[in-house]
């Protein structure tokens, strides 16, 4: 039951649903990865990596509270509980400890990839039922590509 009506018919609000939950997943299991590698990089290169990661983590955060937002918007209930999204994520874990700067460029283009990859399935998804929402998306996996061609530039 939804208390929030939505003027999506319900076949089309339960593919965007999906694609917007999983787009929340995503970017919240994204910001926890570049925070993680935030607080262990150490190398020369540690200061603008620091710096660098804490620009994809706002940056993730805000996106998946847009996420979220529109989910709530056409009746979908967003899930970003802790379990939900160790469950469900597309993206790699990351090891504890100290990590060398160049690892965490590596660690960081792979995330990236991965969520860049969903990202653009979800936008081919969400093309017919919900323009609105694959505008969105197109403009969250634009952010998310220029993070991924800045860290590959880093280990050039």
């Amino acid at each position: 039951m939804s208390v929030v009506k939505s003027p999506l018919p319900e076949q089309a609000r339960t593919i965007v649903g999906e694609a917007l939950q999983g787009a929340l997943v995503d970017l919240l299991d994204l910001s926890l990865v570049a925070k993680q590698v935030h607080w262990n990089v150490i190398g020369p290169r540690f200061r603008s990596i620091h710096l660098q990661l804490d620009e994809v983590v706002d940056t993730a955060r805000l996106a998946s509270d847009t996420v979220a937002e529109r989910a709530s918007a056409i009746g979908i209930t967003p899930d970003g509980r802790a379990g939900t999204v160790a469950k469900t994520s597309g993206l790699d874990t990351v090891t504890d400890g100290w990590v060398k700067d160049g690892e965490v460029v590596d660690i960081m283009v792979a995330a990236l990839d991965a969520c860049i990859t969903r990202m653009r399935e979800r936008i081919s998804a969400t093309d017919e039922p919900d323009p609105v929402t694959q505008d969105l998306l197109i403009g969250i996996t634009a952010d998310l590509e220029k993070f991924h061609w800045m860290f590959q530039a880093e280990n050039v």
